[in-house]
This record gives structure tokens, sequence and C-alpha cells, in this order.
């Protein structure tokens, strides 16, 4: 009888994990981001620029880490003056860790940056600072350019890939001739 009964429990269980299974299908990143608000790097760019009315530059250069998805978002949730960010989305599906991000704001609204959690300051080649800060589980370098803040921000897994160096080398890779029109 004992052994009837194991037999019914493991047949319950196997139904109930396959059912389970049918029904808690995982998202891929190309449905996940779209839902909320991500589309392609250029659809944000541009979003963007039409309502700043002013074109964008982001850096040339991305960390030495493998992505398989980029994203970019433009917000402005309240729909009010100081609210707006754009933000560009790298990761990859197989290495949760190799996740960066690009944030970008106008100056007054920029994040504040607190002493505590700044480790270094550097001075990028247009002679502009950059604070080095660790938030969150994010190594992040925040630099002004023109009238925006810039947040660069990398995972810590990391970090002893993406140095602070690489970082640096990012920021620096915005300051390229624009063509002329």
């Amino acid at each position: 009888m004992s052994k009837i009964i194991f037999i019914l429990v493991l047949s319950m269980l196997s139904l109930s994990t396959v059912y389970a299974v049918e029904d808690d299908k995982t998202s891929s990143y190309e449905e996940i981001y779209p839902e909320i608000g991500y589309k392609t790097i250029e659809g944000a760019l541009d979003d963007f620029e039409e309502y700043f009315g002013h074109k964008l530059k982001l850096p040339l250069r991305v960390p030495p880490i493998s992505f398989t998805h980029h994203f970019g978002r433009f917000s402005n949730y309240l729909e009010s003056e100081g609210d707006e960010n754009f933000e560009v989305t790298f990761i990859n599906d197989q290495n949760s860790e190799n996740h960066y991000k690009i944030d970008i704001r106008p100056i007054k609204y920029g994040i504040p940056i607190r002493e505590k959690y700044v480790l270094k300051t550097f001075e990028l080649k247009n002679g502009n600072e950059a604070t080095y800060m660790t938030i969150s589980g994010f190594n992040v370098l925040v630099f002004e350019r023109g009238n925006w803040q810039y947040a660069l921000s990398i995972d810590k897994r990391v970090s002893d890939i993406v140095t602070t160096e690489i970082l640096v080398d990012i920021a620096n890779s915005i300051d390229y001739p624009t063509e002329r029109k």
C-alpha cells in the first residue's frame, strides 16, 4: 500500500512540475525590457534629442566584456522638468555580472555625489573632473560634459576586468569630432 501511495505522490509531483514549467515560462530580455519602456538605443536617443532639441554624444567605447543585449530608454516619468533621464543598458543573458549602464540627465538635476561613496577623482582629457564611487553593487564614474551629467555604472563583480582606468577611457571617448553640416 505504501508503494502505491509513493507512486501516486511521485506522479502528482511530476504533473505539477510539468505544469509549473509550462506556466512559469521565463520571458526573454527581448520581451521584458520593451514592457518597461526600453527600445533600441537609437530610438531612445531620438526621443531624448527631440525632447531637449539638442544632440547628445555617447561614448564610443564599451567595457571589454561580452554583452548579448543593449537597450535604451528616455524617461520623463512625472512629465515635468527635472525627472528626465536617458539610459543605455548593456546586459548578458548568460552572465548576470556583465551589466553596464550609462545614465544621462541635465546637470541641474544630476544625481548627488555623497562623499561617503566617493573612492577617487580623476581629471578627464577635456579638463573636467570625474568622480569614482561605489553604490549598491555598482562602481560608478560620474562626470559632466556640456549641460549633462553622465554616470557610467558597471557591476562590481567584474571590477577586476573593468577597472577605474577603463571607465575613465570610456568617459574620454565621448570627446570625438562631430560631423559638420
